[in-house]
């Protein structure tokens, strides 16, 4: 029944939208983006921000209609539906679910692709109308800090297991420990409101957790957050844009409003000319670190000098240091 009336608001909106384009001369001559997001979450959020400031501060003048799918592969088809029926000029997913299926909707269209963990893995490579970016985090470098901080030898991971991104990271950090001798122990969901059971049903077999750029666990992060507070055990992330305001007590991991901006180069890129499958996938660099000074009290830990030199944000007492 849910996922019915979630269809039947889209059709009735793309109804809609058709209405008001057809008596809204403003809108004519101006492009049309499409925007289909995963799920509503600081990063993915700042990703949608960066594509908007980087095409307005060169001056492209686009109408935008951001739709979010929830969670639900199922609504991100039918938000790709909409977007077809509306003739949008380019559309745009970000994450890997909706950009997926806006190339199986679209053939002619650009489809650029926000931050997808693994383009090739995912079919969005060698499409003719579709590129974007990346971010495709370095696992061994992040479990390379874990190990400094905690010395940790059993490693807790919440995936999801309907994401392709999500299955990649897990695979790519089960790899990664298996070369360091770590056991990875790990739990799948299905949605963000299984997150805190998942882990609860680990958290007593491992010495830390680890979250990566799984949009559906990171969207819970909260809930993640919470159980290893209450079990004092240290949290790691791949994401330091949605650390901010929990436990976590360390994320290696990229500015996604940059990644925004990328993405809007991509687009221009396109918009200049060039063709998607030329352009391909560009990825994003720089990794940021985030020091919880607060939580590593709380724990006993002692953050490496190394680490907090290199750190591009530092919470203390409650509040970011100014580096």
């Amino acid at each position: 029944m849910k996922k019915f009336i979630v269809v039947i608001s889209l059709v009735i909106a793309a109804a809609l939208t058709a209405l008001f384009a057809q008596g809204s001369p403003e809108l004519d001559g101006r492009l049309k983006i499409g925007i289909s997001k995963l799920i509503a979450h600081p990063a993915l959020d700042s990703i949608e921000q960066g594509i908007k400031d980087y095409l307005s501060d060169n001056g492209i003048d686009a109408v935008f209609e951001t739709q979010t799918a929830n969670g639900e592969i199922s609504t991100a088809a039918s938000i790709a539906q909409l977007f077809q029926t509306e003739g949008k000029d380019i559309v745009v997913g970000i994450a890997t679910p909706t950009a997926q299926a806006l190339a199986n909707v679209f053939t002619e269209t650009p489809v650029i692709f926000a931050t997808v963990t693994d383009p090739e893995s995912a079919g969005l490579l060698g499409l003719p109308n579709v590129c974007g970016t990346s971010d495709m985090v370095p696992v061994k470098e992040q479990l390379r800090l874990i190990e400094e901080v905690t010395g940790a030898k059993r490693i807790g991971m919440v995936y999801t297991s309907a994401e392709a991104n999500g299955i990649t990271l897990m695979e790519a950090m089960k790899a990664a420990c298996e070369e360091q001798g770590i056991e990875l122990v790990t739990a799948s969901v299905s949605n963000s409101s299984e997150v805190m059971m998942a882990a609860q049903s680990i958290i007593d077999r491992v010495d830390a957790m680890y979250v990566s750029t799984d949009n559906t666990v990171i969207s819970a992060i909260a809930s993640l957050s919470e159980v290893c507070s209450g079990s004092s055990i240290p949290l790691f992330s791949a994401d330091t844009t949605s650390s901010f305001g929990t436990e976590v007590l360390l994320a290696g991991g990229f500015d996604y409003y940059e990644s925004g901006r990328l993405t809007g180069e991509v687009i221009k890129r396109v918009l200049d000319g060039e063709q998607p499958e030329a352009i391909g996938t560009l990825y994003l660099e720089n990794l940021e670190i985030y020091v919880n000074l607060d939580t590593a009290a709380a724990l006993g830990i002692e953050i490496p000098e190394d680490i907090l030199k290199n750190a591009s944000f530092i919470i203390k007492d409650g509040a970011e240091i100014q580096l």
